[in-house]
């Protein structure tokens, strides 16, 4: 089978698993229900229903979500022919799984505790195999450039404490590999969707660090290279207002959207509106590609609005536990694309 017929097979497949997303109907009756229990009545009515057979209250919902999403990643790499594409979008999972493992690690040699609570299934590398190599030391098992990655952070780690800086390293390698995993896939919708990745968590991160009064030379080296602003003029914008950064990157992606954010409120509504917008610019990007029957740019388009919708269900979730105000809920909303 050539590689466009193959992959307008998986095409057809994540056309048939589309109905299976929820539709921005179910999500206003979830917006608008009274309590959890209602909200867990909801998806009962939905794809959900068979990973909510077991489910009585709230203790262990992120798990099921978890499962869920596991399920269609585990789904979708059965029939992809490149799957390098799907582990692509479980790349964020495994260098999560890199630092929890360490902050553990550090925090049982300070007189804590492990928290491996916080690991995921989610990552494309084996967690068990990840615990084992991380815990026994075998770093030269480890993928992705983590066999020398490692053995550096405990090393910065046990001279200076600088758990930050052993944060961004991590960082820093998980977007170098995203775009090295691009590249040898050599499909151009991916690679800038990639590079627009990249540059999104460069805005997003300019902004946190503008909080904390950084100032160029300190936010610069915490951005990432591979985007398509260069770190050096996107660093200098930390000391003008935020309201400035979408003329200044106009030419980007962003400039119109970073635009349209009202920023007449507090840094943490600027950072919830930012990442929300970020969210929705990487799903119009990759969902370009949806007209096509067999663009490869369809499998990332569906697997991010799957993550969406769980992140939009999280969200919804812990607003009702919160008694949060229905109207700013619905502004947090990501757009997906049934």
């Amino acid at each position: 089978m050539s590689s466009q017929g193959a992959y307008g097979y998986a095409v057809a497949r994540i056309r048939a698993m589309e109905h299976r997303l929820l539709d921005s109907g179910v999500l206003q009756r979830m917006i608008d229900a009274e309590d959890f229990a209602s909200i867990l009545k909801i998806l009962g009515e939905t794809s959900y229903s068979s990973a909510l057979t077991s489910q009585t209250n709230g203790s262990d919902f992120d798990k099921v979500l978890e499962a869920d999403l596991h399920s269609i990643y585990e789904e979708i790499r059965t029939f992809v022919p490149d799957k390098a594409m799907v582990d692509i979008m479980r790349l964020q999972y495994d260098f999560h799984n890199v630092k929890v493992l360490l902050k553990s690690m550090f925090n049982v040699r300070t007189g804590g505790k492990k928290r491996w609570d916080l690991l995921t299934s989610l990552g494309s590398y084996p967690l068990d195999d990840l615990i084992m190599n991380v815990e026994s030391e075998e770093y030269r098992l480890l993928p992705f450039g983590l066999n020398t990655l490692i053995p550096k952070c405990i090393t910065i780690w046990e001279q200076s404490r600088d758990v930050l800086e052993v944060e961004r390293l991590i960082d820093k390698r998980m977007f170098e590999v995203m775009l090295e995993k691009a590249h040898e896939l050599d499909m151009p919708g991916i690679i800038s969707w990639i590079r627009t990745r990249t540059d999104g968590e460069n805005i997003r991160t300019l902004l946190r660090l503008k909080r904390f009064n950084y100032d160029a030379s300190k936010a610069l080296p915490f951005l990432h290279d591979g985007g398509t602003i260069d770190v050096s003029m996107l660093a200098s914008l930390i000391s003008e207002p935020f309201e400035t950064w979408g003329r200044a990157i106009e030419f980007s992606d962003f400039g119109k959207i970073i635009g349209s954010i009202d920023a007449s409120g507090g840094y943490s509504d600027l950072i919830l509106s930012l990442e929300r917008v970020l969210d929705d610019c990487y799903m119009e990007k990759i969902a370009a590609g949806r007209y096509s029957p067999s663009a490869p740019e369809n499998i990332p388009a569906y697997l991010w609005a799957k993550e969406m919708e769980i992140k939009n269900i999280r969200v919804i979730t812990v607003s009702k536990r919160n008694k949060g105000d229905k109207d700013h809920l619905r502004r947090l909303m990501r757009h997906g694309y049934v």
